[in-house]
């Protein structure tokens, strides 16, 4: 019995001895090989491995994947017109140099974060003050963004990290100039909108203007010609009635008296006071005379 139990003692320590002698490297991640709280072998290549047992080995693992480097608040910096702009930045970065990566930072990945962070507010600050807002936000964000990527590349070496992408997802004014520049563009679309009005005005006035010349050339060819129409009228009743009047003189006068009593007496309430030997009366004196 005591055999027995010694042999699964046995058993058992040599199986915890063995397992503490072996790691597995997942492709996704680097393995350190530590001994004596110092760097000895670097592992990229995923499958089984095999090391002394602790303490006189032990790993650790760092993430070889593309990460990303995004800060929650946007910075403030100064462009060349001494104006203030918010940059939203991310960055994406991997670690190429496992070793250099941890002796730069003990393995702290917060301090990690923090100095990429620097270099990369660092960099936007060195471009940004030699452009203007109008470079930064439209002309020239991506040569903004590749020189920043250059220049935080050059320093990312340093640590071990290759840089891969520096993105500005978001540029613009901070409050105070937004108000200012919203009163501008508010100030020149009023404008605009003045000129146009002025334009229309002026526009308008003109096709009156002219619907009123051409009204009152329409309204005097008008004219002219109804003067024309009724003077030829006149003068075909005129030639009428001197051809009527050639043909029985006696006649003609006679039917003009006529009319004459016609429109004289229409009325009850006229009133006419004339020499009963006047002309008027001639043919109410003398009805034959007109035949």
């Amino acid at each position: 019995m005591n055999r027995v139990v010694y042999w699964l003692v046995s058993g058992f320590i040599a199986l915890m001895l063995i397992s503490s002698m072996v790691f597995v490297v997942d492709q996704r991640r680097f393995a350190l090989v530590f001994a004596l709280g110092e760097v000895k072998d670097v592992i990229a290549t995923p499958g089984l491995h095999f090391k002394l047992p602790p303490p006189f080995q032990n790993v650790v693992y760092l993430d070889k994947r593309i990460l990303t480097l995004d800060t929650p608040d946007a910075d403030r910096f100064i462009t060349a017109e001494k104006k203030n702009i918010l940059v939203d930045a991310f960055v994406k970065w991997r670690i190429v140099n496992p070793k250099l990566y941890y002796v730069s930072f003990t393995g702290d990945a917060s301090r990690a974060k923090d100095r990429m962070s620097q270099i990369v507010k660092a960099a936007l600050n060195d471009e940004i003050t030699k452009r203007t807002v109008r470079e930064v936000i439209s002309g020239e964000r991506a040569k903004v963004m590749e020189a920043v990527r250059v220049k935080v590349a050059n320093d990312a070496a340093q640590i071990g990290v290759q840089i891969v992408d520096v993105r500005l997802k978001r540029v613009d004014y901070i409050e105070q100039i937004n108000n200012s520049v919203y009163e501008r563009m508010k100030a020149e679309r009023t404008r605009v909108a003045n000129e146009l009005r002025s334009t229309g005005a002026a526009e308008s006035e003109k096709i009156r203007a002219d619907a009123d010349r051409q009204r009152t050339v329409i309204l005097a060819e008008a004219f002219r010609d109804a003067e024309k129409i009724k003077g030829e009228g006149d003068a075909k009743a005129s030639q009428i009635y001197s051809e009527a009047f050639g043909k029985n003189p006696e006649f003609y006068k006679f039917y003009r008296s006529l009319e004459a009593y016609r429109n004289t007496f229409n009325k009850q309430s006229d009133v006419m006071v004339l020499d009963s030997n006047s002309e008027f009366f001639k043919y109410f004196k003398n009805p034959g005379a007109g035949k």
